[in-house]
Formats: C-alpha cells, sequence, structure tokens
C-alpha cells in the first residue's frame, strides 16, 4: 500500500476545513490570536489529519467496510507542514456475528518524522 502525502498545508487548507466543521477557533486562522496564545502560527485543526487518514484507510478498504474508527492526537501540526498518512493491517479476526475483519494502525507523519496522529480502525473484510 502506498502512503497518502499532503502538503504543504496552507492557511486557506485550514480555513477551508473550519468552514465544512464549523470550528471558528480562531487560533486555526488569526495570526495574531495564534501568536498571543504561544504558537508561532495558526494550528491546524486535529481532525483535517484524522480526516487524512480516514481518506488513507476508506480509498484501500472501502467506506461501507469502516466499522470502527479511532485516533489519538500526538503533535501540532501547523501551515507549511506536508503530512504523510500511511498503516497497516496488524490483524485480521472473526468479530461479531462471524463478519471477517482487518484491524488496521495507521500514523499521519510531519515531514521531520513527528507522528501528529495516531490511529486505529477495524474493516470489513468482504462486503458486498
Amino acid at each position: 500500500m502506498s502512503a497518502l502525502v499532503v502538503g504543504p498545508l496552507t492557511r486557506t487548507d485550514l480555513v477551508r476545513y473550519q468552514g465544512a466543521s464549523g470550528d471558528f477557533n480562531p487560533i486555526h486562522h488569526d495570526e495574531g490570536f495564534a501568536r498571543e496564545s504561544g504558537l508561532d502560527a495558526p494550528l491546524s485543526l486535529g481532525m483535517l489529519q484524522a480526516g487524512f487518514l480516514a481518506t488513507w484507510a476508506t480509498d484501500r478498504y472501502g467506506a461501507p467496510n469502516v466499522r470502527s474508527f479511532r485516533v489519538r492526537f500526538a503533535a501540532r501540526v501547523f501551515p507549511g507542514d506536508t503530512l504523510t498518512c500511511d498503516g497497516s493491517v496488524v490483524a485480521r479476526r472473526t468479530g461479531d456475528g462471524g463478519e471477517a475483519l482487518l484491524d488496521l494502525e495507521m500514523t499521519c507523519t510531519r515531514q521531520d518524522g513527528t507522528v501528529a496522529v495516531y490511529g486505529w480502525a477495524s474493516f470489513a473484510e468482504d462486503v458486498a
């Protein structure tokens, strides 16, 4: 499986995601507010990176096959960062009702190697 590479992120990317998500916290778009909050620049929304991980996974295993998806935010992401989303199947198992499942572990990593988001998902293996 090939990785999904996104970026470099722009401030426009953050603002567009804010509009789609309804999260209008100024820390994600207002330079002055971000600096007053102790940041060098507006901070990306963690759910944007989680969405990139979900895109990587559903492109491979199909959105209708998602059975669970969770993430843990680990590092900040800023405009200018390039992200790489990748993962692997760590287990094949039988779920409730006999459904064949694939368990994934995923990461969304900044260009410097820092993991920004860890992710875990389960997908049905054979859904018609």
